[in-house]
């Protein structure tokens, strides 16, 4: 009897551990695809798009330091100030850990900032998120090149 009880208990142990894996896995894949739709919506200068996958208290810090809280962020790509043309993902790194997790995201970025020409960076993005009711949302990025 023994040995069926440490049987049941190791089945139990390895299907929790693979329900872990699983959503780990779907967690991963839920902000792999987030990442993708910021930069299509800073391409298609999609407002509505840019608020839902920010969250309320999301901060970009910028390569010079400088801090753009989500409104003043959005509307710089909406105004013209930030003008994204294309971005290409390069390499991801994703750590989760439970409803918060980070990315380094590294990514072949064209673009025309704070009126400079048109440009092609190797931009690095570290971001930090959190899972809100159920949906990844990104609360802080910090910019550099690669």
């Amino acid at each position: 009897m023994r040995k069926i009880w440490i049987i049941v208990l190791m089945l139990l142990a390895t299907v929790v551990s693979a329900q872990t894996h699983n959503k780990q896995m779907s967690d991963e894949q839920a902000i792999r695809a987030l990442y993708e739709r910021m930069y299509a919506a800073m391409v298609a200068k999609d407002e509505a798009e840019l608020q839902e996958v920010h969250a309320d208290d999301f901060v970009l810090i910028h390569m010079t330091g400088m801090r753009q809280p989500k409104t003043q962020y959005i509307r710089a790509i909406m105004d013209g100030t930030l003008n994204y043309f294309s971005a290409e993902t390069e390499d991801l790194q994703i750590d989760i850990h439970n409803d918060e997790a980070t990315l380094t995201g590294h990514s072949r970025v064209n673009a025309a900032v704070f009126g400079g020409g048109r440009h092609t960076w190797r931009l690095a993005l570290d971001m930090r998120l959190r899972r809100e009711n159920g949906t990844w949302r990104f609360t802080r990025s910090e910019a550099s090149t690669y």
